[in-house]
């Protein structure tokens, strides 16, 4: 695979979209979860972009593929944050709710089939 910037992948730029979702829905958590919920959810979030980025950068498609795993593991993890910040009624929005579960399982089939395109 031969990408030039990972800002030419589409899945980059979908993470990218994810991150800013992230950061805006849980503007409304409270005031205590800022050192929790918040601050992890917005970590998780961030590391998916991030580890597109490096792995894009790295030398080689079985590096690449690792930071790619790394990836889906932070998309995992935040995808289960989110969904304990709907039971903990942090998230009231069906629409916010919705549309970023659509983000993320859109985001986990291209991350697969970018893993699958580069290991097989």
């Amino acid at each position: 695979m031969n990408v030039k910037s990972h800002k030419d992948l589409n899945l980059w730029k979908e993470s990218m979209n994810l991150v800013e979702d992230i950061y805006s829905i849980s503007k409304s958590f409270p005031k205590e979860e800022m050192y929790g919920l918040t601050s992890q959810m917005r970590r998780c979030a961030v590391s998916i972009p991030s580890n597109i980025a490096e792995g894009a950068g790295r030398k080689g498609e079985k590096e690449f593929a690792r930071f790619l795993y790394i990836a889906l593991g932070s998309l995992s993890e935040l995808e289960t944050q989110f969904e304990i910040s709907i039971r903990l009624n942090y998230i009231a929005n069906e629409v916010d709710t919705q549309s970023t579960f659509e983000k993320i399982i859109y985001i986990r089939r291209m991350l697969a089939k970018l893993i699958k395109s580069i290991t097989t």
